[in-house]
C-alpha cells in the first residue's frame, strides 16, 4: 500500500487539539492541495476563508456548538462561489449569467467542487501529521456568516475545516461494508442484510470505544433524527436568497 492510501485509510476526525497554531507554510500547503481538486469545466466554483480573528472564531464556535473551532490550530470555511464568474462577465451579459447561475445545476456543481476541495485539504493536513474535522454545523450560524465574512451574492458557506496538532487518538469508526456502497453495472436495492450486519458492527464500536460510549446503531441514530419534523425549510430560503433559485 502506498503512502497516499495509508493516509486516507488512517482517517479519523480529531476534535481535541494542542494549543499550537499552524505555520504559514502548512496553511499554504493545505490551500494549494485544495485547489488541485478536480473541477467541472475548470470553473473552480469555491472560495476558502481562513478565520484568524479570535472573536470571530468564538462567535462561529458558539453559534454552531463546535468548541474545537476556537481550539484548533487554524479554521477554514469552504464556500460555494459563483460570484467570480459573474464578476468576470461584461455588464451587458450580467442578467443572462445571473439567470443561468441560479439553476440548481450550477448550485450542485459548486457544492460538489467545494466538497472535493475540502477533502483534498483534509487529506493534505493528515499527510503532514495534523488532525482535522469537517464541520457542517456552521450552517447553524446562517445567515450571520454572510455578514461576518462579507459574502456577496452567489457565495454561500458550506462546511468548515478545523485543523491542528492532535491531542487525542480516537478509535476509527467502521464504515459500511463495500457491498453496501459499491455496485457494478446496476444498483442493488436489496441491502437489508448489509444494514443489519453493519448496525451490529458499529453498535459494538460505540459500546467499546474509549470515550462517549453509547448504545446505538447506524440506522437507529439516523432514523431517530430523520423521522422528526426538522426545521430545515429556512435553509432552502437562505440558498435562494443568495441567488440560487434551484430551478
Amino acid at each position: 500500500m502506498n503512502e497516499v492510501l495509508q493516509v486516507i485509510g488512517q482517517h479519523r476526525s480529531i476534535r481535541k487539539f494542542q494549543n499550537i497554531p499552524l505555520t504559514k507554510e502548512q496553511i499554504g500547503a493545505i490551500v494549494d492541495a485544495a485547489q488541485m481538486a478536480p473541477s467541472s469545466a475548470h470553473m473552480q466554483p469555491y472560495s476558502i476563508v481562513g478565520i484568524t480573528n479570535p472573536e470571530l472564531r468564538s462567535k462561529i464556535a458558539k453559534r454552531s456548538n463546535n468548541p474545537w473551532i476556537e481550539e484548533c490550530g487554524y479554521f477554514f470555511v469552504f464556500c460555494a462561489d459563483l460570484y467570480r464568474i459573474k464578476l468576470a462577465a461584461d455588464p451587458a451579459d450580467q442578467e443572462n449569467i445571473s439567470r443561468n447561475l441560479s439553476y440548481s445545476y450550477f448550485y450542485q456543481t459548486a457544492v460538489f467542487c467545494a466538497a472535493l476541495a475540502v477533502q483534498n485539504a483534509n487529506v493534505a493536513a493528515e499527510s503532514m501529521g495534523l488532525g482535522a474535522v469537517m464541520i457542517g454545523g456552521i450552517n447553524e450560524a446562517l445567515p450571520d456568516l454572510d455578514e461576518w465574512l462579507g459574502l456577496p451574492e452567489f457565495v454561500l458557506p458550506l462546511v468548515g475545516l478545523a485543523v491542528g496538532v492532535p491531542d487525542e487518538s480516537p478509535e476509527q469508526k467502521p464504515r459500511l461494508p463495500r457491498s453496501a456502497v459499491f455496485f457494478e453495472n446496476q444498483y442493488n436495492p436489496d441491502l437489508k442484510e448489509q444494514i443489519e450486519s453493519y448496525d451490529r458492527e458499529i453498535g459494538e464500536y460505540y459500546g467499546a470505544r474509549t470515550s462517549n460510549k453509547q448504545k446505538a446503531s447506524w440506522s437507529g441514530k439516523l432514523v431517530s433524527i430523520l423521522k422528526q419534523d426538522l426545521p430545515l425549510g429556512g435553509y432552502t430560503e437562505y440558498v435562494k436568497s443568495k441567488g440560487f433559485d434551484l430551478r
